[in-house]
């Protein structure tokens, strides 16, 4: 032998990375980056915006803050705070591809905690009123007639 090495020995080599679950007849991985997981599962628009979060300290992996770099694997609990909701996952698939969010959905299943008290935050959000500044933009009605009560020129 020349001192080349085979090609077919060089693809049979598997890397920790790549073992892992079939999933719709594909490998999946074994684990990923937190960044790339929460951008693949559709939480964030962009892995930078990923880990601008997780560095912030918006993202726990099993209640405790970690890094984007951070791995995680299958069974992992994540919690994700944007306000004003709280969001407990556990990672149920992993993706190293942005699919749709159909696909997106299956890689997570929130807590049933989780989905209470979202559920909870927004009857309370419904039941109060509506929030609006005062004098920023047009002015509501009532407004409207306190000002024309206020600028009117007294009756002689």
């Amino acid at each position: 032998m020349t001192g080349r090495r085979s090609g077919a020995n060089r693809n049979n080599k598997k890397t920790a990375r790549s073992q892992g679950t079939h999933q719709n007849g594909l490998a999946t991985p074994a684990s990923i980056r937190i960044d790339k997981w929460l951008w693949a599962a559709r939480f964030f628009k962009t892995r930078s915006l990923a880990s601008d979060a997780v560095k912030s300290g918006k993202i726990c992996i099993d209640d405790e803050k970690t890094k984007p770099s951070k791995e995680i694997t299958i069974g992992k609990k994540i919690s994700i705070k944007r306000s004003p909701y709280n969001k407990t996952v556990i990672v149920r698939g992993i993706s190293h591809r942005r699919g749709p969010a159909s696909i997106a959905e299956t890689l997570y299943e929130e807590t049933l905690d989780s989905i209470q008290n979202r559920q909870h935050l927004e009857q309370l959000r419904q039941a109060q009123p509506a929030l609006r500044h005062t004098g920023h933009g047009r002015p509501t009605k009532r407004e409207r007639r306190q000002i024309i009560a206020f600028t009117a020129k007294p009756e002689e």
